[in-house]
């Protein structure tokens, strides 16, 4: 039995043959990102224009990675599992992960109005505008928070109930292949970024060289970047 990671926010680990490490570390980082950009919303001073700026073109990122991460799910997870549990009749397996699908079309609307709201803050920084970004963003959170909680609770343990070693190591390629290059110096110390330390170092070591190499050269500029967007966090 694989010992799983069990992070901060986590609402349940899910037991079995798979590694879900990247899962679980995919969902603490947004779980971290949205909490921080909540604050920043909250806290950064109206008039800091550079500081609004750099939170919009976060925000893109932010979405893009979720947006990738649902796709891969859509694409290369729930299809498989579904099925597995249409084969055997399990209606409950078969609502869950349908729930699943309907919850990624929930949030990627959500994702654009918010994303639109930062950039008219960007814009035109103003109380009326941070108070309706203050809206969206902490519906997304919620939002997102339910979805990762439902996802963790129930559809997690499912995979690692009837998904077979050949199907999650092809789901596990599908998930490697796709990000892009460009967008690789960006989510290598996102996905690191504020992870408990023995968390870190266990990831590390089961990653690779290669993966050790890209956070070195890439960690400090991306620390750069946070410090500036979430100055106020």
């Amino acid at each position: 039995m694989i010992t799983q990671l069990d992070l901060p926010g986590q609402t349940h680990v899910a037991d079995g043959p798979h590694d879900q490490s990247g899962m679980y570390l995919m969902h603490h980082a947004f779980r971290r990102d949205l909490d921080s950009f909540v604050r920043a919303v909250r806290q950064t001073p109206i008039g800091e224009s550079d500081i609004w700026r750099a939170l919009a073109a976060r925000w893109e990122r932010f979405g893009y990675v979720l947006h990738h991460h649902h796709r891969i799910e859509d694409t290369a997870i729930w299809p498989v599992l579904l099925e597995h549990v249409r084969r055997s009749g399990d209606a409950d397996g078969e609502r869950t992960l349908l729930d699943m699908e309907d919850e990624h079309e929930r949030i990627d609307p959500a994702l654009e109005a918010t994303g639109a709201a930062f950039e008219q803050m960007a814009e035109h920084p103003c109380d009326d505008h941070r108070n309706a970004l203050d809206v969206r963003v902490t519906a997304v959170r919620e939002l997102l928070a339910e979805h990762l909680r439902h996802e963790e609770t129930e559809a997690l343990p499912l995979l690692q109930r009837v998904m077979t070693a050949e199907e999650f190591e092809a789901s596990e390629k599908a998930a490697g292949k796709g990000y892009p290059p460009s967008s690789i110096p960006f989510v290598v110390p996102w996905v690191l970024h504020r992870l408990p330390a023995g968390s870190a170092d266990d990831f590390m070591r089961r990653a690779g060289r290669v993966y050790v190499l890209v956070h070195k050269l890439t960690r400090r500029r991306f620390e750069r970047g946070e410090q500036k967007a979430f100055r106020y966090a």
